[in-house]
């Protein structure tokens, strides 16, 4: 968690130039459906929003993304009792100008995530939040089409964008028997 660590009394300010050379962080995330397409989501300890999210988390070297993605959601929810539905194509967010020096130490721009959608195949008890290094408050399952509205306001199209990748995934679960 130290390389994601959000640091809010970081100081400094970077010219959108400067910004603009940074790379992207490489990411995962996973869109956790449960029985009934609704979607795992948690809010962060460290902000002061009630904003939502879906797990997700960085990229070791040398891991595969997918792995990545089975370790996120373990060391995030507790669990990793799920199986994969689909898989995007890596999608990249920008960061506020004025989050940059805040998030990962100034050294990346946003994000450059490969995102999972996963079928929960554990019970709700399993889900664990309280883990050694915890990065949530509460956690809820929450409507597929809501999630926009949930997350901060500049990962918004990055979330649009996964209802779009998703949702056939999401329609042709609703009609199997």
């Amino acid at each position: 968690m130290s390389d994601t660590a959000y640091d809010p009394h970081a100081h400094g300010t970077l010219s959108e130039a400067e910004i603009a050379l940074l790379p992207y962080r490489r990411g995962v995330g996973v869109m956790l459906l449960n029985r009934e397409n609704r979607v795992f989501v948690a809010q962060r300890l460290d902000m002061k929003t009630e904003a939502w999210q879906m797990p997700q988390g960085g990229i070791d070297p040398g891991e595969d993304p997918l792995k990545a993605a089975f370790r996120e959601m373990k060391e995030e929810i507790g669990t990793d009792r799920a199986e994969i539905l689909a898989c995007s194509e890596w999608i990249t967010y920008d960061l506020p100008h004025d989050l940059v020096p805040k998030l990962w130490k100034g050294r990346y721009r946003g994000q450059e995530q490969k995102w999972f959608a996963m079928r929960y195949r554990g019970e709700d008890a399993e889900i664990d939040i309280n883990g050694p290094e915890p990065e949530f408050s509460a956690w809820r399952w929450a409507a597929f089409e809501d999630l926009p509205d949930l997350i901060v306001p500049f990962k918004r199209p990055l979330y649009h964008r996964l209802l779009e990748i998703f949702r056939p995934v999401v329609q042709d679960s609703n009609s199997s028997p």
